[in-house]
């Protein structure tokens, strides 16, 4: 098998479980503060009802039952795979520390789970939450996947994050102090982003404690807000050959030793208004890889971050 220029999550995978891992993503019934009037009531302009989570188990079945229909589904597709429950849709920190200690260890108590990652935000990381994450830590594989989606200012306003950077670089410290894994979402084709603008958000980003991130193209979600912006004609999607130049930019100036857990997404075939090229996964990462091949692209050959910063915690957040 041909070496990928870049540190692919079945790697990273590989080197932890010693085998190839698989995540069951899971719904655990919670909601959002961008959803329920603390910060906004209509989510994240690109979100869907499912809120990021429409892949993922019914919630209206138990975390045990929707870790066992996930494992049917893969059943035969690997060869005895480590399984990691994903906590996927909504944010997924946000409920009482109880009720996510319940959820979290019925999950760790299924048969032949090795793992968790919890996707959350940032404002939703308080003592006792992080606690619980530190406690956790210390007995499973854990990850915190957070959604960044850009370091702009004006873009984050626009897509209606609903906190400031600052509290994000917060978030990344905090988690770092307990040496938890963290994975950060950002999405490439966000209106009005250029090259350079998605380009500092990967600066900002190698000067963090972070272990992952997950490069995601916008969706245009037939029940998003942004599906009103593109039925206006107000916003024009990526084509793949600008998706493919972009990836391949954020590769090259990407910390090394950050993995890459995400190079493109998976949309919701029946919710999924554009770009409808991205359906095709297997055929964009096919392209990806002869990008990178032809352009002699390697992560990290245009990073120019001195290592030794990243866990110097900034003024700001001590």
């Amino acid at each position: 098998m041909e070496e990928k220029p870049y540190r692919s999550l079945n790697e990273y995978y590989r080197s932890i479980f010693g085998r190839k891992a698989a995540k069951i993503s899971l719904d655990g019934g919670f909601t959002c503060p961008n959803r329920d009037g603390t910060c906004g009531t209509r989510g994240c302009l690109f979100c869907s009802a499912g809120g990021s989570g429409d892949f993922a188990e019914n919630a209206a079945l138990s975390i045990t039952e929707q870790i066992e229909k996930g494992k049917a589904q893969t059943a035969g597709k690997w060869k005895n795979p480590a399984y990691i429950a994903y906590f996927q849709a909504f944010t997924n920190t946000y409920a009482p520390v109880e009720e996510l200690r319940q959820k979290y260890e019925e999950a760790l108590a299924c048969p032949e789970i090795e793992g968790l990652s919890i996707a959350t935000r940032a404002d939703c990381l308080p003592a006792d939450v992080l606690a619980l994450l530190a406690e956790l830590n210390k007995k499973t594989n854990l990850w915190v996947e957070l959604g960044l989606q850009t370091a702009d200012t004006r873009s984050a306003a626009f897509i209606r994050r609903g906190y400031p950077l600052s509290v994000f670089t917060q978030a990344v410290y905090a988690l770092a102090e307990h040496n938890i894994p963290v994975v950060v979402h950002i999405i490439l084709g966000l209106p009005g982003e250029s090259r350079e603008t998605v380009l500092r958000t990967i600066d900002y980003l190698n000067r963090l404690p972070i272990q992952g991130v997950k490069l995601q193209l916008l969706h245009v979600l037939s029940d998003s807000d942004l599906a009103d912006l593109y039925r206006a004609g107000e916003y024009t999607p990526l084509e793949k050959e600008e998706y493919l130049a972009l990836v391949g930019n954020c590769i090259a100036h990407l910390r090394t030793d950050i993995v890459l857990h995400r190079l493109t997404g998976d949309g919701d075939k029946s919710t999924l208004l554009a770009p409808l090229w991205s359906l095709r996964k297997r055929d964009v990462l096919n392209h990806l890889h002869r990008y990178l091949r032809e352009n002699h692209i390697r992560q990290g050959m245009s990073c120019k971050i001195d290592l030794s910063v990243i866990y110097n915690k900034p003024k700001d957040v001590l």
